[in-house]
């Protein structure tokens, strides 16, 4: 057992794709869905939230409460299903084809390495953060992934990708599931206790954050498909 967990966003109306199942949509003649899951194979446990469909033996099912109320309720849902010895967990849109173990495994590395004395510290979120918090980028030729830095020296709650404009890609990213727990609590308690329609932003109000800049060789892990322009742009990466 490693601690370590992963829960999938299968929900949301994919109105850009006029209301399809999206992960069930195929790249590279396999659902979405399941290329993320194949990334993730690892996990002790694998949560899928929303529809879904055949899954593979052993993957977990949630729904969102209410059904359809977005991201961070679904969060919730699968975060009730983990098992206590839990540590860490993936929270991971379920229409990232790209995705691969390597790079979950690199937002791995990260979070650990941000409780190592040797290594950079973290990034401070941009809504908590003042002037002197401003972080710097620093990039390694040699590495899958580069580490942004900051002065700041707090463990991070989580690791997440950030494109190459610098934006957080915040459902492709690994917390630290204490963390995640107390995030959601806070901004439920914001909201007169309901986290429908709540943006995923909003759990970020005051943490930490490693911030994962990818270059590697092959495609970015964090690519999604909201439109059908987006699914063949993956399907030719994958050949």
């Amino acid at each position: 057992m490693t601690g370590y967990a992963a829960i999938l966003l299968a929900g949301g109306a994919a109105r850009r794709m006029g209301g399809v199942d999206k992960p069930a949509r195929a790249v590279g003649g396999r659902p979405m869905l399941h290329r993320v899951l194949d990334a993730v194979a690892d996990a002790d446990q694998r949560i899928v939230v929303g529809s879904s469909g055949p899954l593979p033996t052993g993957v977990r099912t949630a729904r969102e409460e209410p059904p359809g109320g977005g991201p961070v309720a679904a969060t919730a849902a699968g975060l009730a299903l983990l098992d206590p010895g839990t540590t860490t967990v993936a929270v991971l849109a379920a229409d990232l084809p790209l995705l691969t173990t390597a790079a979950v495994a690199e937002l791995r590395r990260a979070l650990a390495a941000c409780h190592s004395r040797d290594d950079p510290p973290p990034a401070l979120d941009a809504a908590a953060a003042g002037p002197e918090d401003a972080p710097a980028t620093a990039r390694s030729e040699d590495a899958p992934a580069a580490w942004r830095e900051t002065l700041d020296d707090r463990s991070a709650a989580l690791a997440c990708y950030v494109d190459g404009n610098g934006r957080r890609q915040h459902l492709c990213a690994l917390w630290q599931v204490p963390a995640l727990r107390s995030a959601l609590d806070r901004l439920a308690a914001t909201r007169g206790g309901s986290l429908d329609g709540a943006p995923v932003r909003g759990l970020l109000a005051d943490l930490v954050v490693r911030e994962v800049s990818w270059s590697g060789s092959g495609p970015p892990p964090w690519f999604d498909c909201d439109t059908d322009e987006d699914v063949r742009r993956a399907e030719e990466w994958t050949r």
